[in-house]
């Protein structure tokens, strides 16, 4: 009988320990700013039947996305950038509007932030 109200004890705490990594991850989520979301969205619309590299794009076997690719990236990018406080003039004066610049640009500022939200939830705990 012990060993039986044991194991409940043991599937019981598992279960509250799975639902709050749960609502961890919902609350980093949740903390993410529009632009934030919306340069998710563009970055997973890469794996779109759509937008995935054709075949002339995989025969140059680069690492780099190709210009139409990129493209698809851009928009969310600048939003992101912008979001800071960044000028559209200073943004296009330090890019040159190279859109991998924007990128680069744009996906170190996502990361910062991300960085900042994972440090205010584990402060909060």
């Amino acid at each position: 009988m012990k060993k039986y109200f044991l194991l409940t004890a043991f599937a019981v705490l598992t279960l509250f320990s799975c639902n709050n990594e749960a609502s961890t991850l919902n609350t980093v989520e949740s903390m993410k700013t529009p632009q934030m979301e919306n340069f998710d969205k563009a970055f997973k619309s890469l794996g779109d039947p759509q937008n995935r590299p054709t075949e002339e794009e995989r025969k140059r076997n680069t690492s780099e996305l190709s210009d139409r690719r990129k493209a698809l990236l851009v928009p969310a990018s600048k939003e992101l950038i912008l979001s800071t406080g960044v000028t559209e003039a200073s943004l296009t004066r330090k890019t040159g509007d190279d859109m991998s610049q924007i990128i680069v640009w744009a996906t170190q500022i996502y990361m910062q932030k991300s960085d900042e939200i994972r440090k205010n939830i584990k402060s909060d705990k």
